[in-house]
C-alpha cells in the first residue's frame, strides 16, 4: 500500500524536477529554488557527489516534498538510496533486482524503457509507471499508439520536455513529467532565480494540463 500511496502522490503532482549539480552544494541550491518555486517532487540523481546526504537533508528540510533518487542503476544503489530516505527510485533503464528490492521495500521503480517489449518486461515484475526516455526520441503521439495495446501501462516521458510540449504529452496520457535541465539549467551560471522562475512555470503548465 506504501508504492501505491507514493505512486498516487507523485502523479497528482504531474511534474518530477531531475536534480543534478558537481557538488552537492550545487544540487541542493538547485532543489531548493525547485520547491520554492512550488515543485512537490524532487528526483535526486546519484551523478550528484554525496547523493545519499542530500536525500536525508532534502527529506529532512522539505517535509511535504517526494524526494526520490534516480540515474540508479542496480540493485545496491536503490538500497543505499531507500535507506537514505528515497521514497521512489528512477533508472535509465530497467533492471530486474532494482524491482523485486523496490517491491520488497514498498517503494515505487520507475525504470526507462523505450519499446514495448521493454515495458512489458517491467510490468512482468510489478512496475506500474515506466519512464519514457529519452522522450527527445519520441513525439507525444507515441504515447497514444502504446496505449492502444497496453491502456493499463502508465508512462512518465522524461528528456527532451519543454515548456512548448509539455502539455502536448499529458494531453497524450503521460500521467507525469519528468524535467531536468529545461528547469535547471541556470544553475550552472549560479542563478537560482531563474531556477524557480522556470519551475513555477513548469509547475503551473502541469497542473493546469
Amino acid at each position: 500500500m506504501q508504492a501505491y500511496r507514493i505512486l498516487n502522490d507523485i502523479i497528482a503532482n504531474k511534474l518530477a524536477v531531475v536534480i543534478r549539480g558537481d557538488n552537492q552544494f550545487m544540487a541542493k541550491k538547485t532543489a531548493e529554488a525547485c520547491v520554492n518555486g512550488g515543485v512537490k517532487t524532487l528526483e535526486v540523481t546519484f551523478t550528484v557527489p554525496g547523493a545519499p546526504g542530500l536525500l536525508e537533508s532534502l527529506n529532512e528540510d522539505y517535509a511535504d516534498v517526494i524526494v526520490g533518487a534516480g540515474t540508479v542503476i542496480d540493485s545496491e544503489t536503490a538500497r543505499i538510496a531507500i535507506l537514505s530516505g528515497a521514497r521512489f527510485i528512477v533508472s535509465p533503464g530497467f533492471n530486474k533486482d532494482t524491482a523485486k528490492l523496490c517491491n520488497r521495500y514498498g517503494i515505487p521503480y520507475l525504470p526507462g524503457c523505450m519499446t514495448v517489449n521493454e515495458m512489458l518486461h517491467a510490468a512482468e515484475y510489478g512496475v506500474s509507471v515506466v519512464k519514457l526516455f529519452p522522450g527527445s526520441v519520441f513525439t507525444p503521439s507515441f504515447i497514444k499508439n502504446i496505449h492502444g495495446p497496453l491502456p493499463h501501462i502508465d508512462i512518465m516521458p522524461t528528456g527532451g520536455i519543454t515548456i512548448e510540449n509539455a502539455a502536448d504529452w499529458l494531453a497524450a496520457g503521460a500521467v507525469m513529467l519528468g524535467v531536468g535541465s529545461e528547469i535547471t539549467k541556470s544553475a550552472k551560471t549560479g542563478d537560482y532565480d531563474g531556477v524557480k522562475k522556470l519551475a513555477a512555470e513548469f509547475q503551473n503548465l502541469t497542473v493546469k494540463g
